[in-house]
């Protein structure tokens, strides 16, 4: 399946987790974080673990849509009751809200594995997601995930409205529409850590819901900068995202052109095609192309079965 739109749905709402479905997203992400106010939190825990029961199936009947749950931060005293309560639906991963550094995804993942025993997973199945640099400290410390190995690490994900709170910051962008500069340093090192490691780089969502224009030209954006994938706050987003991250016809074609004239080349020397010098790099970039519509989730998790009794 692929890995383009991340919607956030708030997991203290009934209606919005019942649309969630016929959105159209690649994955749904149930929030019991910043959209869920502190009171509503126990409630939110036990409709969202009802939400991921009744959906298990389509994990089984291969249905390509992913579930994913962001729980609350590692500093709060909350997250560990939602691990609890949302693990026995055995959702594909955890976004976590404001990692600050590896050492807090080590402390999450060790928390994983004796849930995953608890609930009779596959040790190791379920996926983490960081969102880096939502404060001015860990923002320093994003290059620092590439320096340690992270088996259940699946990508790295970055907010500008986190940080721009964070940091007490008037504008997210330049006059002319570009990021400013701290939020274009975050969004920066987000990317290229994730492609360090290895793994997903998801774009910061649009925070206008209406702007679907504005949207549009910074999923393209992103997309053309290196990100797999993008934040999403509304169903309506939800299009034009999957959209951005398809690769045309014409891409597609292009790629097909290199690949089968270059593959299988052990000399790195370059091709010409149509008249254009084609090296290894782009042969490289033209697999990606062709593979980004293909991804699978078994790339990420292992199959989501119960160990026998």
């Amino acid at each position: 399946m692929r890995y383009r739109s991340w919607l956030i749905v708030p997991g203290d709402s009934e209606r919005k987790l019942g649309k969630a479905l016929a959105t159209g997203s690649d994955v749904v992400v149930v929030d019991l974080d910043a959209t869920v106010p502190f009171d509503a939190k126990p409630g939110a825990r036990a409709l969202v673990a009802e939400w991921l029961k009744a959906h298990r199936r389509q994990v089984l009947e291969q249905v390509p849509m992913a579930r994913w749950v962001r729980i609350n931060s590692l500093d709060s005293h909350l997250w560990r009751d939602d691990l609890v309560a949302v693990l026995p639906g055995a959702p594909e991963g955890i976004i976590l809200p404001r990692s600050t550094c590896p050492e807090t995804l080590r402390e999450l993942a060790a928390e994983l594995y004796e849930l995953e025993q608890a609930n009779q997973l596959v040790a190791g199945s379920t996926k983490i997601l960081p969102q880096v640099g939502e404060t001015a400290r860990s923002a320093l410390t994003i290059p620092s995930y590439a320096d340690v190995a992270m088996p259940r690490l699946a990508g790295l994900a970055w907010s500008a409205e986190a940080l721009g709170a964070a940091i007490s910051a008037t504008r997210h962008c330049e006059p002319q529409g570009s990021w400013a500069e701290p939020f274009r340093f975050v969004r920066a090192q987000t990317l290229l850590t994730a492609h360090a490691c290895g793994v997903m780089a998801l774009e910061a969502m649009h925070d206008d819901a209406e702007d679907l224009k504005g949207l549009k030209i910074a999923a393209k954006a992103a997309r053309a900068d290196g990100f797999t994938g993008m934040l999403a706050s509304h169903p309506a987003q939800i299009a034009e995202i999957n959209a951005a991250f398809t690769p045309s016809e014409f891409e597609l074609e292009e790629a097909r052109k290199i690949v089968s004239a270059l593959d299988g080349g052990a000399d790195g020397d370059a091709t010409p095609i149509d008249r254009r010098r084609i090296d290894m790099p782009q042969l490289k970039l033209a697999k990606q192309i062709l593979g980004s519509g293909e991804t699978r989730t078994s790339d990420l998790t292992p199959m989501r079965v119960l160990r026998p009794a």
